[in-house]
């Protein structure tokens, strides 16, 4: 997940932002990550506008500019975590002209030499010990704060500390934290009634297990397979409610499975999942995703909205695969099953 950040390539859900009520929310978290020998500080204005950004990841990478503030702190001190407003008229390589705001971490810590600050945003780059780090950090809030239309901006001088600023634009026309919240009422992602019959695709042997035991765990019937070649032949046996796919797949990515399904099987669900943000131009942007990795919730709510927004498309296939059993109960097909129709 960090990588994709880097490259800034992360499924993000950018919402208007309130920063200070964001760190004054997590205070705790920050405390608790730095431990008790370093103190935080807060410098906020008053009337600074909402940011646009991705809570969650806001979040992320503030945790760990705090993390390596303090590990620049071995004998304890100061973290200071400050916003400004700014305007930046012309544009550049690194920044369009537009309203900003800085958010700022500082410590007094020891610094970094030019060398070192010239490395230090490079994934796998990392000054400490082995096993106390793995590189990402700071590399993870660059492609962050890029990816959100801002730039990151490190500065440090040996003997006197480190200051850490992400810049974020300045949010026009977005849904805040509850609002978005309350844009996905809860009778659009209603829960399976039943279990389903799910076919679960990728050519990654770790990954294809770790996605049934979930599936398994919500109860479902899993089948598998470890190409889109392999999908489509279980496809002509199988009867099934659900497809998901990872996408990169050698011989035939997610995509084309997706299209061949599309073309034999209209009214099958789909979803597809991808660590990647971008699909390649001409793909369907529409297209259900689940995002990589994904918690067990995330699994749930993908499954749910999928079936949800298919919903009026699958009972009209539903009448016309169980039109198809009564007339040849001994066919395979595939679909939502008889026994699933009550849900």
């Amino acid at each position: 997940q960090r990588m994709l950040s880097f490259s800034r390539r992360q499924d993000l859900r950018p919402i208007a932002v309130n920063l200070p009520e964001l760190v004054h929310g997590m205070a705790d978290l920050l405390q608790r990550s730095i431990g008790p020998h370093v103190q935080i500080e807060t410098k906020f204005p008053i009337g600074l506008p909402l940011v646009k950004a991705d809570a969650n990841q806001l979040e992320l990478a503030l945790v760990n500019l705090a993390v390596n503030a303090r590990d620049a702190l071995p004998e304890g001190g100061t973290i200071t975590i400050s916003t400004k407003g700014l305007s930046k008229v012309a544009a550049d390589a690194d920044l369009a002209a537009g309203d900003y705001v800085c958010l700022t971490v500082t410590d007094t810590g020891h610094g970094m030499d030019a060398a070192t600050l010239a490395a230090a945003t490079q994934p796998f780059f990392t000054t400490k010990g082995v096993g106390k780090g793995t590189g990402l950090g700071l590399s993870m809030v660059h492609g962050f704060a890029g990816q959100s239309g801002g730039q990151f901006v490190l500065s440090s001088t040996v003997g006197v500390g480190t200051t850490a600023e992400i810049w974020l634009p300045v949010a026009t026309a977005l849904p805040m934290a509850d609002e978005a919240s309350a844009a996905s009422p809860q009778e659009t992602q209603p829960t399976p009634v039943r279990p389903l019959t799910i076919l679960a695709v990728d050519d990654d042997a770790i990954v294809l297990m770790g996605t049934v035991a979930m599936l398994e765990d919500l109860g479902h019937r899993v089948v598998e397979a470890t190409s889109g070649k392999k999908a489509l032949e279980t496809l002509r046996q199988t009867t099934v409610d659900l497809v998901i796919t990872d996408h990169a797949m050698p011989m035939m990515t997610g995509l084309q499975l997706i299209a061949a399904i599309r073309q034999d099987y209209p009214d099958l669900p789909v979803l597809l999942a991808t660590g990647y943000v971008e699909l390649p131009a001409g793909a369907d942007q529409s297209l259900p995703r689940l995002s990589k990795p994904f918690s067990l919730d995330e699994l749930t709510d993908a499954i749910n909205a999928v079936l949800s927004v298919s919903r009026a498309d699958n009972v009209t296939f539903l009448r016309q695969r169980m039109r198809q059993a009564t007339r040849a109960p001994t066919s395979p097909g595939v679909g939502p099953s008889p026994d699933h129709a009550g849900g």
